[in-house]
């Protein structure tokens, strides 16, 4: 397992302008130790494949992996947006597209069913994996759901983003595992990896409320990297 930290988690220090995309980098590098990061479409001051080219370079430079891209309305959004979207991610070198269903008060299953099939047609051709993030109140609340949405969407290009702290107490994580490729997790939750010990993806640390600091995000990653090495340490 590796540990990312999602630009999500400052949206606030990006709404206030205390923050700039190729900061989060520098810090979430030099100051909070990350493998990795996640970066929130929001959090894009520039999409021209100049900036984008910067992007990807920063993050070489600091040697950090671009885990995903991460939108909430990816799933919900019109074909020349997802596919926009799908080819940011690919300029910028990452393999995965995270994001949640719409609310089942937004549109219908068989909208929802409808949109996924063209993202995964996109996703296919461009190359770049989708990673369905559940939450509640959408068309993937539950573990049950999850599998309902993979199946009757039948793409290899539809895989999981799971935040087990989202799900309900009915939800059966473990049958989900196989389809896993990415693992959010709230970074005020202590580092945990029962049932995950073998998960060789990112775990993306975020904050729903946007508003973690640098210093918190920075004991988070560490207490997973323990976690990780304590593993690594009983298997041998």
């Amino acid at each position: 397992m590796k540990v990312a930290t999602s630009s999500s988690a400052f949206s606030c220090a990006f709404d206030d302008g205390d923050l700039t995309q190729l900061e989060f980098l520098e810090a979430a590098a030099r100051e909070m130790g990350a493998d990795g990061v996640v970066l929130d479409d929001r959090h894009f001051p520039r999409i021209d494949d100049d900036y984008l080219a910067q992007v990807k370079k920063t993050a070489a430079d600091l040697g950090l992996t671009i885990a995903a891209l991460a939108s909430d309305a990816f799933f919900s959004a019109q074909p020349d947006a997802m596919r926009a979207l799908l080819e940011r991610a690919a300029t910028v070198g990452a393999p995965l597209v995270s994001g949640r269903l719409a609310r089942e008060t937004e549109l219908s299953w068989s909208e929802a069913l409808t949109r996924l099939g063209v993202a995964s047609a996109f996703a296919k051709s461009i190359n770049v994996t989708l990673a369905l993030r559940n939450a509640p109140g959408t068309f993937a609340a539950t573990s049950h759901d999850c599998k309902r949405v993979t199946k009757e969407t039948d793409s290899a290009w539809l895989r999981y983003g799971l935040d087990t702290g989202a799900f309900d107490a009915a939800s059966e994580t473990a049958a989900l595992a196989a389809k896993t490729v990415l693992l959010w997790w709230d970074a005020q939750r202590p580092a945990d990896l029962r049932g995950w010990e073998t998960f060789r993806g990112f775990v993306a640390l975020d904050r729903a409320a946007g508003d973690a600091a640098r210093p918190e995000m920075r004991d988070a990653i560490l207490g997973w990297k323990i976690a990780r090495h304590t593993v690594e340490l009983d298997r041998t």
